[in-house]
Parts: C-alpha cells; sequence; structure tokens
C-alpha cells in the first residue's frame, strides 16, 4: 500500500458523526479512570527501569553494557507515554499525580510536560492540518527516504529538545504562535523547575561521585531514542489530511509488551478520536471502534514498509 501525501487539507465533515458512533453508556463506561490502573501500570514501569538501572550498573566494563543500555534506552524512552497520557489528564483520577508523573517522565526524555500539554492539544485541534498541526509545522511530513532516515536518527529530536531547553526558561515564543500567550507564564514557570531538576540531579552525582546519571539515564536515553521515533512515526505519516478521524490516523496492533510499556498507545486512533479515554480503556475502545477504522496495519515493521513505499528516493 502506497503511502498518500495530500499537498492539501479537506474538511471532509466527518467528525461531527463519528463522535455519535458509540451509545452514551460505551462512552460512560470507557471515560472511568483509575488511580489504581494508573498506579500499577507505573509500578511496572518504574520496575523496569530500576532493572534496566542495575543492569547497566552490573555490566559496566563488561561487553554486556552495550545491549544493557539498548534494552535501558527503551524503558527511558518508553516514558513518553505517561508523559502523553498525562498531559491529557486520564491516567490517573487524582488531578496532582498527572502533573507530578507528567512533570518527571517528561524530564527524563527532555521534554517540558507543561508545553507540551499545549503543544499536543494544538495537535489533537488540528491533526494533519499542514496549516496548523504543530507537529508538522514542527516537522514536516517526511517525503523522501532520505528524510525518513533522518527522522529515525533522531538528530531532529534532540535539536528540538535542547532548543526548548534554552528558549522555555527565558520565555522565547518565535515560531510557537500555536501556543495561547496567555499560557506562557505558566510554560516559563514550568521551564524553569525543569532545569532545576537538572541541576539539582548534576549536583546530587558531583557531591556523591557517581556517574549513574550518565551510565544509567543520558547514555540509554540518547541510544534508545531512535526506536521512540520509529514508533512515533507512524502514528500519522501515510494516513490521510483531513477531518476524518478514522483515516488521519494509524493504529498499529502489537505485541502485548508494546502495549505494556507504551501504556496501549498503539492505540493511537482510537486515542484521537476519544482524548479523554484513559490507557486502560483503550482496548475497549478499539473493540468499540474497530469496524469503523480505516488504518489498522498489522505490526510496527509492516507500517514503515507502508510509509517507505510512497516514499521518493
Amino acid at each position: 500500500m502506497g503511502i498518500n501525501l495530500p499537498a492539501t487539507y479537506r474538511v471532509t465533515g466527518e467528525r461531527a458523526r463519528q463522535m455519535r458512533v458509540l451509545s452514551s453508556d460505551t462512552l460512560r463506561a470507557l471515560y472511568q479512570r483509575s488511580d489504581v490502573a494508573g498506579l500499577s501500570r507505573l509500578a511496572i514501569h518504574v520496575t523496569l527501569l530500576a532493572a534496566g538501572g542495575a543492569a547497566c550498573y552490573l555490566a559496566a566494563g563488561t561487553w554486556w553494557l552495550a545491549p544493557a543500555w539498548l534494552v535501558q534506552g527503551v524503558f527511558v524512552m518508553a516514558l513518553f507515554a505517561p508523559m502523553h497520557e498525562c498531559v491529557h489528564y486520564t491516567p490517573f483520577r487524582t488531578r496532582w499525580l498527572n502533573d507530578v508523573v507528567g512533570f518527571l517522565a517528561a524530564a527524563a526524555i527532555g521534554f517540558n510536560a507543561t508545553f507540551y500539554r499545549h503543544f499536543h492539544l494544538a495537535h489533537h485541534r488540528y491533526t494533519q492540518d499542514p496549516a496548523r498541526d504543530p507537529e508538522l509545522l514542527a516537522q514536516p511530513e517526511p517525503t523522501t527516504r532520505a528524510q525518513y532516515w533522518a527522522r529515525l536518527s533522531a538528530g531532529p529530536y534532540w535539536l528540538a529538545r535542547i532548543g526548548q531547553l534554552v528558549d522555555l526558561p527565558l520565555g522565547r515564543t518565535a515560531g510557537r504562535d500555536y501556543i495561547h500567550p496567555g499560557t506562557w507564564p505558566e510554560i516559563v514557570r514550568a521551564a524553569r523547575w525543569q532545569i532545576l531538576f537538572y541541576a539539582i540531579i548534576a549536583a546530587g552525582s558531583v557531591a556523591l561521585g557517581t556517574w549513574a546519571a550518565l551510565t544509567c539515564w543520558l547514555v540509554p536515553a540518547f541510544l534508545g531514542s531512535p526506536l521512540l521515533r520509529a514508533y512515533l512515526v507512524v502514528e500519522h505519516n501515510g494516513c490521510s489530511h483531513d477531518d476524518d478521524g478514522f483515516g488521519n490516523t494509524r493504529t498499529t496492533l502489537t505485541n502485548p509488551f508494546v502495549r505494556l510499556i507504551m501504556w496501549n498507545m498503539p492505540y493511537h486512533a482510537e486515542h484521537h478520536l476519544l482524548p479523554n479515554v484513559s490507557f486502560h480503556k483503550l482496548p475497549a475502545a478499539h473493540a468499540a471502534l474497530r469496524g469503523h477504522m480505516k488504518m489498522v496495519t498489522p505490526g510496527y515493521v509492516r507500517a514503515h514498509r507502508d510509509i517507505r513505499e510512497g516514499l521518493a528516493g
């Protein structure tokens, strides 16, 4: 199947109809949030991070260190998932849990959760609109294989993280018109807290004479970032450029482990259609919506193959 890269955005009017596909009783059940479900998934993720960090520590000085770094990199960069969920305030019923977990998960991968919340909500509002979707404004959809491989290299990812780390604490808004001016004071405060968070870790590492933050966190994050880019690039690339929620976002069917560490985010079309549904209800949302969906791909290998088939070069 080739990739579809239309030059313009089409308004189909389908979105209003799609909001009425599910009954009110079904929606009520899907909208239930649970601290137990959120804390249980968080405990699993933290346990994996601790195990990965221990593996990196124990493997130091041996050839096992490289694979340990890569595995830990997967666990670290998968923190994108709880960050993403927390900016929607869906994984936990208790609001402050979403704020705290979202801040920590975001900071661990170089993001600022407050900025990302406003960025991401604009993405939901204008999904696949080249003129207004901030994801496309920040990094246009690849049209050549060279651009595709550059995206997967994660080079643009780290340049964006460094740029935000410099700009946001200073309130530099240039090129970020999708952020409402009234939200910038909140973003600047959060960005300064993020800098303080990093400073505390750096100072603690120096005081304790430990390289653990580098060897168990930063190096694995760097090595794992291309895998996150490979994961994220399939969410919308090759999908329609219109307001049809059944076609402008891809759901990728994958194995239980990926669904576990990515907090069910592979059910991404369901999330876009029903962004207030918590991660633990997304499988049920998939079951309810599956018959209507146009972009459901059986696996990430297939999704990447479909994307590459439509690229030039």
